[in-house]
């Protein structure tokens, strides 16, 4: 099959382009390269099956030619900086509803059909049912990222009404592992490089978050791409549990071999939009036959090794 990726140098992007290459397929990477490293494509770029366009989501001339004669596209590319979301509003706007309208669009003049969206757990706002189920009560949004997640997902199920299009949407928790350069592991990590032993955390620690390895998210992906067959197939995928903000924290230092003092900014979360409890149900995803291999502990400490080995990433995100 020939599968197109966009966002392919991101961390999930191109962990799956280098899986889908080890599976004999075609892939074709669109990336702009704003947050995305070419590092990581090291392995693409030298595989015959692979092909990288570099173009803007937000630039539809030199985007439809990426989508001639594919078969399915993964739609990665996004902004995912939840936490400073109020600082620039119109980022999501564009990065994440318009640029999914735009991809939408270069596969409705390629005669493209089948699209895999990378959401997220946002969407659910401050859920009232935990663990939280893709049909559960819907809430009020409260983070723009969210919001414009939600106005993509929007999207692609009216696209598949209107020009018959099928969908997996899966609302993810955050990921972890290998090539992970944002998120609550790398700031920790930082922070500790520059000083070891007072560390600031946002909020007081206790908010309760779950997290999924990037390989066992993979495995998800894929699995329901081959057995989930609704026009719009809704799935949550994370894992059968959570933890505390300081249980991470803690598995962090153990892992440096630090005891630095925490410096905690009080109140229950750490920005506007953090919610203080993400747990997401799981059945749905489960029921095909996919279970996770890894616990939340397992991918924190895959990531510190992944940092530890590859610091270079601290200075490509400065």
């Amino acid at each position: 099959m020939k599968f197109i990726i966009t966002g392919c140098a991101g961390f999930i992007g191109s962990s799956l382009t280098d899986r889908l290459l080890s599976m004999d397929h075609d892939v074709v990477g669109v990336d702009n390269f704003s947050s995305g490293q070419r590092r990581f494509l090291e392995s693409a770029l030298t595989n015959k099956n692979f092909k990288l366009v570099e173009a803007d989501l937000l630039d539809p001339e030199h985007l439809n030619p990426a989508f001639a004669g594919g078969d399915v596209v993964f739609h990665f590319a996004a902004n995912a900086d939840v936490r400073f979301g109020t600082d620039h509003p119109r980022r999501d706007l564009e990065q994440n509803t318009i640029a999914t309208y735009n991809v939408l669009e270069a596969m409705r003049a390629n005669g493209v059909k089948k699209i895999l969206f990378s959401s997220t757990g946002s969407v659910y706002g401050e859920a009232k049912v935990i663990p939280t189920p893709e049909d559960g009560p819907f809430p009020i949004q409260t983070s723009l990222y969210g919001a414009s997640k939600l106005a993509g997902e929007g999207l692609i199920a009216a696209y598949c009404e209107g020009f018959g299009f099928q969908s997996w949407i899966f609302r993810f928790v955050s990921i972890l592992g290998e090539r992970y350069t944002h998120g609550h592991v790398f700031d920790f990590y930082r922070k500790l490089k520059e000083d070891t032993t007072v560390l600031p955390v946002l909020g007081n620690g206790q908010q309760k978050k779950s997290y999924l390895y990037i390989q066992d998210c993979l495995d998800a992906m894929l699995l329901a791409l081959e057995k989930a067959t609704d026009k719009v197939n809704v799935l949550n995928l994370g894992v059968d549990g959570y933890c505390q903000v300081n249980d991470s924290i803690g598995w962090i230092c153990e892992s440096l071999k630090v005891k630095p003092t925490m410096q905690y900014s009080g109140g229950d979360r750490g920005w506007i939009g953090d919610n203080p409890f993400i747990f997401l149900e799981t059945k749905r995803i489960q029921a095909l036959g996919w279970k996770p291999k890894h616990t939340i502990q397992e991918g924190v400490l895959k990531t510190i090794e992944f940092l530890k080995n590859n610091e270079w990433v601290f200075d490509e995100r400065d």
